[in-house]
């Protein structure tokens, strides 16, 4: 398989995006560590990815990406039972624009403090394997939505991150190649609940709310496209754009 011999760890990998990254990950041979702060549908899943690919395949750990503290704890326990790291996914994310600063701090804040630990243990200079980390972001990344100025705004950082990282990692040589996915509406519980989190812009909705929704992709095709990036020929820097009905890699010029 693909991904035989390779290790993983997912964010958010309960419902949803992570749900489906999760399970893409192991049908193609790898061996996963689920992370989400939902420690009832964590164990739900891991339950059921037991029964279907060894217990011996995946690890789950309830962890708050707000946390370092669980974050190390989980990518310490991940390199305890799997002998190394080769692959993570930020994608513990969330859409409250009536709690916008939490909206930062899961989004941006605790994707930069999962890929900090990740450099920590995959880093070729600190002795690590290397590998890849793959940034679930969003269309929201490249384009502006007005529905959700904060949430554009973490998903505009994550992107921007990314290409800093990349070049970054080019240029220091630690081996590890950082990519987006952005995908646009995916049929998730962030969608579902998409209305009654837009808070005071909620009012530009009403116009594109049905047909977006409408409109909105499976998981897995988001799961797809983390898989075409984890295995394929993307550059390091490159951000894979997802609407359901195409896909298209975006290259920007880099400064170093």
């Amino acid at each position: 398989m693909a991904l035989k011999g390779k290790t993983a760890v997912v964010t958010g990998a309960a419902l949803g995006i992570g749900k489906a990254i999760t399970e893409m990950l192991l049908q193609n041979g790898a061996k996963v560590t689920l992370l989400d702060i939902n420690e009832t549908a964590g164990k739900t899943l891991k339950e059921a990815l037991n029964k279907q690919h060894g217990e011996e395949r995946s690890l789950f750990f309830e962890c708050n990406v707000e946390s370092e503290e669980q974050i190390k704890a989980a990518f310490q326990s991940t390199v305890d039972t799997f002998r190394g790291i080769d692959i993570v996914c930020n994608n513990a994310g969330i859409l409250n624009e009536k709690q916008w600063e939490k909206t930062v701090s899961v989004n941006l804040m605790g994707l930069i403090r999962v890929s900090y630990v990740a450099l920590e243990y995959m880093n070729k200079l600190n002795g690590g394997k290397g590998g890849t980390v793959i940034n679930v972001a969003s269309v929201a990344g490249l384009t502006p939505v007005p529905t959700c100025p904060v949430y554009t705004a973490t998903k505009h950082a994550v992107v921007g991150f990314t290409r800093a990282m990349a070049a970054a990692s080019s240029a220091s040589g630690y081996g590890l190649r950082f990519n987006a996915v952005c995908p646009s509406l995916v049929k998730t519980d962030l969608v579902a609940s998409l209305m009654d989190n837009l808070g005071q812009f909620s009012h530009l909705a009403y116009a594109t709310q049905c047909s977006s929704v409408q409109r909105a992709m499976d998981p897995s095709e988001v799961a797809e496209c983390v898989f075409e990036l984890v295995t394929g020929e993307a550059k390091n820097g490159e951000i894979l754009m997802k609407e359901a009905s195409r896909k298209k890699y975006i290259t920007f010029p880099t400064l170093i």
